[in-house]
């Protein structure tokens, strides 16, 4: 099983932009998609976005569209998600995440075998 690493959290002012990096150990073999959920204090687990190896489509969620952007790096079996715009309801821990979804449920953790174990980002003056 692929070990995921994360990094690039921090602490940024609302407005700014961030960039976070997550690379699997393993290489990409055991996946077809890789992306980012996160989690604020006392919410559920949101899905942000998410790269299809297969076709290299790209996916989001609602509350990040048009201001986040994920991109791959195929040689270093990783994944890179820009933030923009950032927002104090951004602020949570992101977890990195691989695996195997089907389409229908791509935006849902079903399918994602794979977990990094978290960076925190902070949106806050």
């Amino acid at each position: 099983q692929e070990a995921l690493v994360e990094s690039g959290g921090g602490l940024v002012q609302p407005g700014g932009s961030l960039t976070l990096s997550c690379a699997a150990s393993g290489g990409s073999y055991g996946f077809n998609a890789m992306g980012w959920f996160r989690q604020a204090p006392g919410k559920d687990r949101e899905f942000v976005a998410v790269f299809r190896w297969i076709d290299g489509r790209t996916y989001y969620g609602d509350s990040v569209k048009g201001r986040f952007s994920i991109s791959r790096d195929a040689a270093k079996s990783a994944v890179y998600l820009q933030m923009n715009s950032l927002e104090p309801d951004d602020t949570a821990v992101y977890y990195c995440a691989a695996g195997r979804p089907i389409l229908s449920s791509i935006r849902t953790e079903t399918g994602y075998t794979s977990w990094g174990r978290g960076t925190q980002v902070t949106v806050s003056s």
